[in-house]
């Protein structure tokens, strides 16, 4: 019953945290284009307000408009050089997309990772937290990384938006080396975007509405709205708008452990997260001003070549994990039998994988992987190795008990296996 409910509970939440997610990065997304792409018009030049397509009669001269076919029909837009002269009928918000996307989210994290601490939250091989000390540094991860944000965003370095850029990057690149650290791979990649996802929002209920609100409070009172409101929501959504991407591989990375279980480079997981956002970064930079003449067109590109540069350093010799297994060394010469494997197997994965999952809260095996049988065995060895030997990511949180000698055991039978199918090292 306990893995029934947890399972309908998660596809829920993730379902409508999709939905959500994608109705504001959506947005978001639409309105940083609208706004690349809007006709610019010197003040001299621009038309009043209220033209073609225009819902209000008179105002401030239009900024800009942009002329849009979609869906069978033709729109014409204008946005304000800063507001009309009356407050229009209906209008319209961006705002709950946002909040639902947290809220939904934070759901989403309690029960996956809240809910199955000991197994997906800790990893006592990295280091020996209690449940509540694991969720307690999840939760104050989170609330932190606000206050950290919000005070370098509310300082003077608002005004040197390179160098805070910079700062906010080592914030989190110190969160991700601190959460890899003590929490599971999986966990500390999801916490790290649970803290980006968190600063994302409080930035549009605690900055960005209010400077809206702010705006509007002004046109219906008659007088000139606070422009240093609007410049620090400017700031945030432009921040907003670059954590986009960085979250968004991290809402996928769980389907890859290799990236945040391998060991990058000889340091760590942290690392992998660090080069990937910052090619995620240069991306979305790229579409941020690939409209501008002259702009420069060497983001798009470095950003693929750092792409490929991760990609080449975590490439195996040969298909994984035999590159990786093979510097393992043992006193123990003779090599496992499937038989043995199976056992180990057996005894260590199959509370999750298999046909009829023993483990509380599964109801079926993992990612289809059910192990058996020696012909699933085999047929899965690559992954099952990967898994267990080279990313060491399962069992989950090692709740098991998979010793080392174990690993080992995998790693020769594996070796063995690849040098029977492709002949002797030369």
């Amino acid at each position: 019953m306990e893995g029934w409910l947890h399972e309908w509970l998660s596809l829920l939440l993730r379902w409508a945290h999709f939905i959500v997610g994608i109705a504001w990065i959506g947005a978001s997304f639409y309105f940083n284009w609208l706004e690349n792409q809007l006709q610019r018009r010197p003040p001299a030049a621009a038309p009043e307000a209220g033209g073609a397509g225009g819902a209000v009669e008179s105002g401030d001269p239009i900024a800009g408009d942009l002329w849009a076919v979609h869906g069978g029909g033709f729109y014409y837009l204008q946005k304000y050089r800063v507001a009309p002269d009356r407050l229009p009928e209906p209008l319209h918000w961006f705002k709950y997309e946002a909040y639902f996307t947290w809220i939904t989210g934070f759901a989403l994290l309690g029960v996956v990772y809240y809910w199955n601490a000991s197994l997906y939250l800790i990893d006592p091989a990295v280091a020996s937290l209690t449940v509540p000390q694991a969720i307690g540094l999840g939760l104050a991860a989170l609330l932190l990384s606000w206050l950290v944000y919000h005070g370098l965003c509310s300082s003077q370095l608002k005004r040197h938006p390179r160098a805070l850029a910079v700062l906010i990057l080592a914030w989190f690149t110190a969160l991700a080396w601190l959460l890899d650290s003590l929490l599971s791979g999986r966990a500390a990649y999801l916490h790290v975007g649970a803290a980006i996802g968190t600063v994302m929002v409080a930035n549009v209920f605690f900055v960005i509405i209010p400077a809206q609100k702010e705006l509007v409070a002004a046109l219906v009172d008659g007088r000139q709205p606070d422009a240093s409101k609007g410049e620090n929501a400017l700031l945030r959504s432009r921040h907003n708008n670059y954590l986009t991407l960085p979250v968004l591989f991290i809402m996928i990375s769980s389907h890859y452990p290799s990236t945040y279980g391998g060991n990058f480079g000889g340091v760590g997981g942290w690392l992998f997260l660090l080069l990937f956002s910052l090619a995620a970064v240069g991306i979305r930079h790229w579409f941020n001003i690939r409209h501008i003449p002259g702009h420069s067109r060497w983001v798009l590109p470095a950003s693929l070549v750092l792409l490929a540069l991760m990609m080449w350093m975590t490439m195996p010799s040969s298909r994984p994990p035999a590159s990786a297994v093979s510097s393992i060394k043992t006193a123990t010469p003779a090599v496992p039998t499937s038989a043995d494997i199976l056992n180990i197997v057996q005894a260590r994965c199959t509370g999750c994988h298999s046909a009829t999952p023993s483990l509380a809260g599964f109801t079926a095996p993992p990612l289809g992987m059910a192990m058996d049988s020696l012909e699933q065995l085999h047929l899965q060895a690559d992954r099952i190795v990967n898994a267990a030997v080279v990313t060491r990511t399962m069992p989950l949180g090692n709740l098991t008990g998979m010793t080392e000698t174990e690993r080992e055991q995998l790693a020769r039978w594996y070796k063995a296996r690849q040098t029977e199918a492709n002949g002797p090292e030369n």
